[in-house]
This record gives C-alpha cells, structure tokens and sequence, in this order.
C-alpha cells in the first residue's frame, strides 16, 4: 500500500523533519530523516561530507539511501532538499509511497533558514541577500520535481490532524 511509506518533499527548511516527526506521531508511523540516515550510515555529517566530497557523490549515495526506505513498512521519511531532482527519485517515491510537497515562497524560506541551527553546506556563509537569490533560484529549478508529489500543502500552515485525516482517506 502506498501509504505505507510517506515522503515529505520541499526546499531545505521548509519543515520536512519537524511535520514528519508530528505526522509520524499521529499516524502512529515510525520516522526516517533521510539526512540523519545518510550521517549515521556513512559516520560523517553531511557538511563536513560536502568539504570532503562533492555534491555529485553526495547525490547517488542520497539516492541509493533512499532505495533502502522502499521496502519499510508504516514510515514517514522526511527527504532531503534535493532528494526527489536526481536519479528519477521523484518518480520512484511516487512509485512507492505517498509524496508531499510542503510548498513555500523563497522569503519564508530564507527567513526560516536565517534563523536555522543545523549547518546546510549549500548555503554556508551566504547574507540574507544571496541567500535570497540562491532560494529563488534553486527553487526554479526544483519545483518541477516537487509538483509532481501526490499532496501539496502550505508549508507555512501545515495542520497535521488534517494531513493525518488525509492520508487516512487516501488508504481506504
């Protein structure tokens, strides 16, 4: 069943881990930050990976953690940013689960990333200003692959009961 597996999709900070864990909660789901998987997996943080690799390394191992997630069973995965735009991934999600974009607009999620704890390689060291024109620019290019998720929900005002409701429906 596909809703046995749910992907939460969306630009770096748009709340996939933080809706995924409440969601997971309601739906009594286990939870997967794909992120987290990745550092525990290989023992090393994705930000200090990115100084030590590249991005191109980064992805194809992304993607063959994310392979794994297919065969687990009541599971919401929380992706990273870039997850669903290489190696067909979106496509591969819709395949065997439910995707859900958490849609935001590139000031949200620069406001959002501003204030941010966890170290993001891709935008280190950037003003408000580029960090601005990164968004925006990087979201062009991803958002063909986010509207292809099944679900697409306000980032901004996510109510999980709803979502929970939702995907609940979508199962029988």
């Amino acid at each position: 069943m596909l809703t046995d597996r749910i992907y939460l999709i969306g630009f770096m900070g748009s709340g996939k881990t933080t809706l995924g864990k409440k969601l997971a909660r309601e739906l009594q789901y286990q939870f997967v930050d794909l992120d987290d998987f990745f550092e525990e997996r290989y023992k090393i943080e994705i930000h200090d990976f990115f100084g030590k690799y590249d991005e191109p390394l980064f992805r194809k191992l992304e993607n063959q953690n994310l392979k794994k997630t297919f065969s687990m069973k009541k599971v919401v995965i929380a992706t990273g940013g870039g997850t669903p735009c290489y190696y067909k991934a979106i496509d591969n999600i819709n395949d065997n689960g439910l995707s859900i974009y958490l849609e935001m607009s590139p000031s949200a999620l620069t406001d959002r990333l501003i204030k941010a704890k966890r170290i993001r390689p891709l935008i280190l060291n950037k003003s408000k200003e580029e960090l601005q024109t990164f968004i925006s620019h990087k979201l062009k290019e991803r958002e063909s692959f986010y509207k292809k998720a099944r679900l697409i929900v306000n980032g901004l005002s996510v109510n999980v009961k709803e979502l929970s409701q939702t995907i609940t429906e979508l199962k029988k």
